[in-house]
Order: C-alpha cells, then sequence, then structure tokens
C-alpha cells in the first residue's frame, strides 16, 4: 500500500553494501513467495468460490468481493515483477500504486460487512466505520506522499530507484491498524454485551471466525509498520506483497463463511418451529421479550 522505488539499479554493487544486497534480495523473494501463496490459495478455495458467489445474484457485495478476490493477482504480480527486474530506468509505479490501495479497501469493505452482520445490520454502525474507513485511507495517502520526512532514520540513497519504502510508509499502515483494531474492539463489545451467555453454534461460529481473521489481518499489518518505521530501509518492503494476499485470501474466507453461516440459518428443511427456534438463538437478549431489534440475518452477504 505504500509508495515504493521498484528498480534494480545496475551499478547497485558500487553503491551498496554486500550486506545490503543480500537484505535486499531477501525481500524480492519474499515478496515472490507470497504470490505463490496467493495462487495456492485460489486453488484449494475455488470450488467454495463456485459454491458460494457464482451462482448468487450481483449486489455491492459480489462486486467488493471480486475486487478484493482477483484485484490482488494484479497488484502482487506487478510488485513481484518490478522486484525481480533488471533495468537500468525506473519502474513507474502510480498503477501498483492504485492497485494496492483499491485491493486493501475492498479487503477491509468485506471486514466491515461482516461486523455490521454481528451488529444486526446496524445502519449507525455502517455509516460510522464507512467515514471513518474514507478518513482513514485520505489521511494515510497524504501521510505517504508527503515529501516531509515523517519518521526519522535511514533512507533509500538518494537519485537511486532501489526496491524500497521510505519511513513514512509506516504511518500509513499504521492509520490501516488503527482501523482494524476498530473493528476488532468493536466485535469484541457487541460480543460482551449482547452474546455474553450466548450458545448458539451460528452466533459462535461467527464471533471465532471473525476474531481469527481479524487477528490475522491486525498481525502482517503490524508487521509491515515494523518493517516500514524500524529496521533497516532495505527490508521496507519484506511484505509489501503479503500484505495484499492475506488480505484478499482472508477477506474471500470471510465472505464464504458468512454465506455459509447464511445456508445453516436458512435450511429449506427445517420445520417452522425448529426455523423460529434458530432464530430466537440469535436474537440478543437485550431484543427479546417484545423488543425492537431484529435478527441476525445474511441476506444479500
Amino acid at each position: 500500500m505504500a509508495h515504493t522505488e521498484y528498480q534494480y539499479h545496475s551499478d547497485m554493487s558500487s553503491l551498496l553494501s554486500v550486506s545490503d544486497i543480500v537484505k535486499l534480495q531477501t525481500v524480492k523473494y519474499a515478496n515472490l513467495g507470497s504470490l505463490a501463496v496467493l495462487v495456492f490459495d485460489y486453488c484449494v478455495t475455488f470450488p467454495e468460490e463456485v459454491r458460494w458467489t457464482w451462482f448468487k445474484p450481483w449486489d455491492i457485495t459480489r462486486v467488493i468481493f471480486i475486487i478484493s478476490r482477483y484485484l490482488p493477482f494484479a497488484g502482487a504480480g506487478m510488485t513481484a515483477y518490478d522486484a525481480l527486474r533488471a533495468s537500468n530506468q525506473c519502474a513507474s509505479t502510480v498503477e501498483g500504486y492504485i492497485v494496492h490501495v483499491v485491493c486493501i479497501v475492498a479487503a477491509e469493505a468485506l471486514l466491515v460487512i461482516r461486523t455490521w452482520a454481528f451488529w444486526q445490520k446496524s445502519r449507525r454502525l455502517l455509516i460510522g466505520l464507512s467515514v471513518y474507513a474514507a478518513l482513514s485511507v485520505v489521511a494515510a495517502m497524504v501521510a505517504d506522499l508527503s515529501p516531509t520526512m515523517l519518521i526519522p532514520g535511514q533512507e533509500p540513497p538518494p537519485g537511486t530507484c532501489y526496491f524500497e519504502s521510505t519511513r513514512s510508509a509506516a504511518i500509513v499502515y499504521l492509520f490501516l491498524a488503527m482501523f482494524e483494531s476498530v473493528v476488532l474492539i468493536l466485535t469484541v463489545y457487541k460480543r460482551i454485551r449482547d452474546y455474553k451467555d450466548f450458545q448458539s453454534d451460528i452466533v459462535i461460529t461467527l464471533y471465532r471466525d471473525n476474531m481469527f481473521y481479524m487477528f490475522c489481518i491486525l498481525a502482517i499489518t503490524i508487521a509491515n509498520v515494523i518493517c516500514e518505521g524500524a529496521l533497516p530501509s532495505a527490508y521496507s518492503n519484506m511484505f509489501d506483497t503479503l500484505q495484499l494476499v492475506v488480505h484478499s485470501v482472508l477477506a474471500s474466507r470471510i465472505l464464504f463463511r458468512l454465506r455459509e453461516d447464511n445456508e445453516r440459518v436458512h435450511v429449506p428443511s427445517m420445520s417452522l418451529t425448529t426455523f423460529d427456534t434458530q432464530f430466537n438463538c440469535l436474537r440478543p437478549p437485550s431484543m427479546s421479550m417484545g423488543g425492537t431489534g431484529t435478527p441476525m440475518k445474511f441476506e444479500g452477504m
């Protein structure tokens, strides 16, 4: 997601130490390995994609899913290609930068949708998270494109085009980590407030999966904050492609599990009594006994 200079300089050996060259090579192969992970996961989860998305009506959720599922192939491919290229000309990174931003935003949108479902489709929550997400994206892009060095430390040599990012890139991932932390806190808060004593398998599964996915995504974001802000600049793009891959892989699984949970709730063979009982299990205690709340449903997911 950070604005990166992608270039292997032909005269690198005269400007960098052997140690720095080894670090850059390690980062390049790490990005190539991340692309391999994306391809492997796609092959593994392709049957689930066919089952849960191919024959569903087109809606905003499916559009976001397609973006987060397929656009990372372009972003990861461009990053891997630029990391491994050997050329005397600096590569343009505008296209790759835009692709990275769109991929991350699409994946985060699926996280918001899952959180929104867990909050019984609260309009206030959806509006609040959408506004916060928009402000975070704008602030991150301003920080990333700022000519001022926001974090002191070693920077890539001036006038060169190495596969490195400036220290300001850590600010970008910090904004992303803050947003993901808010989503995580909202999920925990809802679970404690309304579902603390619930034993419903669907609620437990929805909460457990959401927490696991969020912790994994937050972990890779924090790792990027550390790499960009604290480690030597040669390691700045160590997890550049992996950031896209983790978001894409887990966001896809989020949608698959949402629709699987939705099917478990809406099983056609259920009797009316069983069907009503299942929905009563999804209604928080605060919404029972004549409450005005809406049971948790996943239509359109």
